[in-house]
C-alpha cells in the first residue's frame, strides 16, 4: 500500500526496490519488532530528543513515505516527521506483580504485531513499557517495516542508537560472521519444486489456516548459554549434515546475501558504492525438520545438521532468522540493556523463531499462532531436547 506522489510539488530521493515493494503490498505487510529489556526503570523524557538527534539521521527512509508517481513507479519521499505520532506509552493497571505484567506485555506485543503501520507517515513506531516484568525493569519496542531494510541493516540502525555501558564504542564489540552458501545443485533444483508446488503437511506447528498472518499471535522467549552451545558444536561436530527421512515439514531460514565478515556503521553503509549497502539483501532457505517419534530413539547427531535449499515463504511450516548481537553490555540513553530479541511479524506462518546473541547468551523468541500452538509446551520440548543434546556432549570424552 503506497501514497500518490505529485512530482510537481516534491522531490523524491530514491526508487523503492522490488523487495521493499513486495513487503509493503496489498497482499503482504511484514514488520520487525525489536525488544530491548532494560535493567532499570525507564525515563522517557529523552525519547523525542534521541529520536531526532540519533534515530532519524541513521537513514533517510526513517523520514520518508513510500509513494507512487503517475507512471506507477514507487519512490521514497522525504517528509517532515512528527515524532510524537511515532511514540506510544501504554497504560497498564498499577501495582501488579511482575508475573501479571508478563501477561500484559505479551498481550501488548500480540496487539502491535497485528496492527498495520499507518502509510501516511514513515513506517516505524516505538513503544515504551514502563512496568516491571519478571525479566526486566522496563521494555523499549521498535516496530520497523521490513520494506525499510532487512535485519542486517536494521540491526546496524539499532546498534547506532546504543552505546557500550562502559564506553562510547559499539561496532568493535560485534563478533565477525561468515556468509552462508548453498550445499549442492540438487538442493537448488528441489527448491524450485518446493517453492511452486510442494506444500508442507498440516502438523502441530502448521495449521494451514488461510489468512494466518491476520490471526492473533503469542510472542514468548527463552535463553540459552552460548558456552553450552559451543560445547555441543565442538563435541558433536555439527559441521556435517545428515538427510532426514521426513521431508514433509520444513523451516524457512532468512539468509543474508552480503559477503560480510562484520557489522559496519550505518554511515559506512550509506557511502556511494559501499560494499554493504543499506536495504533488503537476503534469500530464503529451507531446512528439513526431522521427526522425533520417541525420546528413547533420539540421536543428538540427527538434530545437529540439516540440508539447506533456496525457497520462498509460502509452503514451509515455520520461519527461522538469527542475528549476531553485541558481546559487551550496551545502554540506550543511559539505560543498561539486560537482554534483547526481535521478531518478524505479518508473514503467513503459524510459527516463527528468531535468535540473537548478547553478552554470552542466546535469546530465542517464538511467535506462535494463538489457539493453534501452545508456546509453553513448545518451549518445554525444546528445553528437553537441548538438555539431552547437552548431556550427550558432556558424556563424550
Amino acid at each position: 500500500m503506497v501514497n500518490e506522489l505529485n512530482v510537481e510539488d516534491v522531490e523524491y530521493s530514491e526508487p523503492v526496490s522490488p523487495t521493499a515493494q513486495y513487503f509493503n503490498s496489498s497482499v503482504l505487510s511484514v514488520c520487525i519488532l525489536a525488544v530491548l529489556d532494560t535493567e532499570i526503570p525507564i525515563d522517557d523524557s529523552p525519547a523525542l530528543g534521541l529520536l531526532k538527534d540519533v534515530f532519524l539521521p541513521i537513514s533517510p527512509r526513517f523520514s520518508s513515505l513510500m509513494v507512487e508517481d503517475e507512471n506507477g513507479l514507487k519512490h521514497w519521499k522525504k517528509v517532515e516527521v512528527k515524532l510524537e505520532d511515532h511514540v506510544s506509552i501504554p497504560n497498564f493497571p498499577s501495582g501488579l506483580s511482575p508475573q501479571s505484567y508478563d501477561n500484559h506485555l505479551s498481550n501488548y506485543l500480540s496487539k502491535i504485531a497485528m496492527e498495520q503501520l499507518p502509510h501516511n507517515r514513515p513506517l516505524w513506531n516505538i513503544h515504551i513499557i514502563k512496568y516491571p516484568t519478571s525479566n526486566a525493569a522496563g521494555n523499549i519496542i521498535f516496530k520497523l517495516h521490513h520494506s525499510l531494510a532487512d535485519g542486517y541493516s536494521l540491526m546496524a540502525a539499532l546498534l547506532s542508537c546504543l552505546q557500550r555501558a562502559d564506553s562510547n564504542s559499539i561496532f568493535r564489540n560485534i563478533p565477525k560472521v561468515l556468509r552462508s552458501a548453498f550445499n549442492s545443485v540438487s538442493d537448488f533444483g528441489w527448491s524450485l519444486m518446493k517453492s511452486s508446488y510442494v506444500e508442507d503437511d498440516i502438523s502441530l506447528i502448521r495449521s494451514g489456516n488461510p489468512g494466518v498472518e491476520f490471526k492473533p499471535v503469542v510472542i514468548s522467549t527463552m535463553t540459552f548459554s552460548l558456552d553450552d552451545i559451543k560445547q555441543i558444536k565442538t563435541k558433536l561436530r555439527v559441521e556435517g549434515r545428515n538427510k532426514s527421512n521426513n521431508e514433509h515439514s520444513t523451516a524457512l531460514v532468512l539468509l543474508n546475501t552480503r559477503a560480510i565478515r562484520e557489522y559496519k556503521s550505518v554511515k559506512e553503509m550509506h557511502k556511494p558504492c559501499a560494499e554493504k549497502v543499506w536495504g533488503n539483501q537476503f534469500a530464503f532457505l529451507h531446512i528439513s525438520i526431522p521427526e522425533l517419534t520417541s525420546l528413547e530413539s533420539l540421536n543428538p547427531l540427527d538434530f545437529a545438521a540439516a540440508k539447506y535449499i533456496h525457497s520462498t515463504i509460502k509452503n514451509s511450516s515455520m520461519g527461522l532468522s538469527n542475528m549476531i548481537g553485541p558481546v559487551k553490555r550496551m545502554a540506550l540513553a543511559n539505560h543498561p540493556i539486560k537482554s534483547l530479541y526481535f521478531m518478524v511479524v505479518g508473514e503467513p506462518k503459524s510459527l516463527t523463531i528468531t535468535m540473537i546473541s548478547y553478552m554470552g547468551k542466546l535469546k530465542v523468541a517464538f511467535k506462535t499462532e494463538k489457539d493453534s500452538i501452545d508456546p509453553e509446551k513448545l518451549k518445554s520440548s525444546i528445553q528437553t531436547v537441548f538438555e539431552m543434546i547437552l548431556k550427550a556432549a558432556h558424556d563424550i570424552a
